[in-house]
């Protein structure tokens, strides 16, 4: 492999990375102190204690990350250009493992036998210094000088990445690693609100797997006190859950992972729990399937779509009679399109699911803050699917509406937004559901007491309201 005079790389660095320092990785595996985040291998008995994710001399993850080394790797190796310095940090080093697994050949054969790892050895912290950098500020603040959510969910999918391939690594230079897809991202809620002017600090590990399947829980956690300490306890701000899949990168077919074994009393139960997310799956797939066989029967289906469009009905029969105080469905609708570029692609070429997580946010923030009239706040997002991959060049778009409203509780109303992200080919005349995203949103304290309302939304019609029902239902589901 041809390497650049030290003089050209010095050139290379002074163009690449004049706001920032390059983040590199020490020998331990960890990421120390830069201009924009620091990185460290967290021990699960001390988090404030960097660990040696591995101490093998063959180890994938040792050795410094050079973010020059980029203009040698092949271009399947590069991520796209538009990342955070987050993810840009994290698949530097993601991409740095997979060069030296696949530096021998690509057609090495696949793992001969699977290892037992601990969560601790896939435990991988972030900090955002958004205390003491500038530019990492402004990279991340919103026009009210909070975190943009969109850039943390498109965050947390990458270090879910990062985490997934250092629990899959087997420590073995001659053969093929696997293909990580993000399967699915269980409901995150947001607790506090996180702001720009404070650090931030995401955590992460490994806390479940099937035969081809991973989950990664993740903490997002903020100090409320400048001089807080690290021997204090986080404020949890947010959790996060990941479910990743493994595939053969050859053959694409599903591939076994590393075995898990928990060390602690806490990791005990995080893989309990696990077991019971992952039979609740199987279960919804099985009801799923069913439903599509059989057509999908709403409980007490009836009488409920015949309360539902009742109102909705009298907004097409009879407008002049209609409920001020409520909207139709289709009234809310907002939309975005946009071609997939290479710059979003992820180490597989793909567009990758933090990408459309953010986007999809976007759009669902503006349609809250347009039908609200005021800044809506973040509440949580669902359950999220990655039904079919999203390619460079596709053409995708975003359609969002607000699909219900829960306005039982006067000082919590709440704003449900659904996002469904389309893929279109219109040379194939073809179009397919990606994801559908379901975010909930409600308004600050100062906006409730300045009296202003939310407007209940209904249904116009019979496939509307079906919508509608299966929502409440699965929000049941999953409470």
């Amino acid at each position: 492999m041809s390497t650049f005079p030290k003089n050209q790389l010095s050139r290379l660095r002074r163009v690449l990375f004049s706001t920032q320092k390059a983040p590199q990785l020490s020998p331990g595996g960890t990421l120390p102190p830069a201009s924009n985040l620091r990185q460290t291998a967290m021990a699960h008995a001390s988090p404030a204690s960097p660990i040696l994710v591995v101490s093998t001399f063959s180890s994938p993850f040792d050795g410094p990350i050079d973010a020059s080394s980029s203009m040698r790797k092949p271009i399947s190796l590069w991520p796209g250009m538009y990342h955070s310095p987050v993810t840009n940090a994290l698949w530097e080093a993601r991409s740095s493992i997979f060069e030296k697994l696949l530096d021998p050949s690509a057609d090495g054969p696949p793992q001969r036998e699977l290892l037992t790892k601990t969560p601790s050895q896939s435990r991988t912290s972030i900090v955002y210094n958004f205390s003491g950098d500038y530019i990492l500020r402004e990279q991340y603040r919103d026009p009210w000088n909070e975190v943009r959510t969109g850039k943390l969910l498109e965050d947390l999918d990458a270090l879910a990445g990062t985490i997934a391939v250092k629990h899959c690594s087997d420590d073995d230079h001659t053969t093929r690693p696997l293909l990580l897809v993000t399967a699915s991202a269980d409901k995150m809620i947001l607790k506090k609100p996180l702001f720009v002017d404070k650090d931030l600090k995401m955590s992460g590990s490994v806390t479940w797997v099937g035969r081809s399947s991973i989950e990664i829980q993740i903490t997002v956690t903020q100090f409320d006190q400048e001089n807080s300490t690290e021997s204090e306890t986080d404020p949890l701000a947010l959790t996060a859950c990941f479910t990743f899949v493994a595939r053969d990168s050859k053959t694409l077919k599903s591939a076994p992972v590393n075995r898990l074994t928990p060390e602690t009393e806490q990791e005990k139960l995080f893989l309990e729990e696990g077991e019971a997310r992952d039979k609740l799956r199987k279960r919804k797939r099985e009801e799923g399937e069913l439903a599509f066989e059989g057509g999908h029967c709403i409980p007490g289906g009836t009488k409920r779509l015949k309360s539902l469009l009742s109102e909705g009905r009298v907004f097409c029969d009879l407008p002049a009679l209609a409920d001020r105080d409520s909207i139709l469905i289709r009234d809310t609708r907002l939309e975005n399109s946009l071609i997939c570029q290479p710059q979003q692609r992820n180490l597989h070429g793909r567009i990758f699911g933090g990408f459309l997580m953010h986007r999809a946010f976007e759009l669902a923030f503006s349609t809250a803050y347009a039908f609200v009239g005021r800044k809506p706040y973040f509440f949580e997002v669902d359950h999220v699917d990655f039904l079919k991959p999203v390619d460079v060049g596709d053409f995708l778009r975003l359609k969002s509406c607000v699909l219900y409203t829960e306005l039982e509780n006067p000082e919590k109303p709440l704003i449900n937004i659904e996002v469904v992200a389309h893929v279109t080919r219109p040379e194939l005349r073809s179009s397919e559901v990606s994801n559908t995203f379901y975010f909930t949103f409600t308004l600050g304290r100062d906006a409730l007491e300045n009296g202003v309302k939310i407007r209940n939304v209904v249904p116009a019609t019979e496939e509307e309201a079906r919508r509608v029902l299966e929502r409440m239902d699965a929000e049941k589901m999953f409470s």
